[in-house]
């Protein structure tokens, strides 16, 4: 048995996650001239199983993840459950939108692969700095 400390196990899933938004960004640039085409975004990642749940009035910190009910009004209304799996939506931060019914601003995407990439910078130095931490400690350094 393995076992992984929470910090490089969240910057795992971090990475993971930063790799498929920027798949759906890329997505999302690719189809900017496609009439008709809604921009998607892909969902934060979930971090509550890297923190240890306790229950009871103990005081210490519990973290859980909303659950959404979808009553009879809100399906009256058009909504629909959100979908499970991969995480990929519907883009809600939306600058404009073409009179063909595309919302891609190539801008706007460029700006989030930006931010992509500066957010896996990060992830990279904090991994390569964990396991150099790491090393010191059982003395391979």
């Amino acid at each position: 048995m393995t076992f992984t400390p929470p910090l490089l196990a969240g910057i795992g899933q971090s990475m993971k996650h930063l790799s498929e938004r920027q798949r759906v960004i890329a997505q999302n640039i690719a189809n900017g001239e496609t009439p008709g085409f809604k921009a998607q975004t892909v969902e934060a990642p979930d971090f509550s199983s890297l923190v240890q749940v306790y229950g009871g009035s103990s005081g210490k910190p519990r973290v859980g993840r909303p659950q959404v009910h979808l009553s009879g009004g809100m399906a009256a209304l058009g909504a629909r459950m959100p979908r499970g799996g991969s995480g990929v939506v519907a883009e809600t931060d939306i600058s404009e939108t073409k009179p063909d019914g595309n919302n891609i601003t190539l801008e706007d995407q460029l700006l989030k692969m930006g931010e992509v990439q500066s957010d896996f910078a990060a992830m990279t130095n904090l991994y390569r700095k964990q396991i150099g931490l790491l090393k010191t400690a059982i003395g391979r350094n």
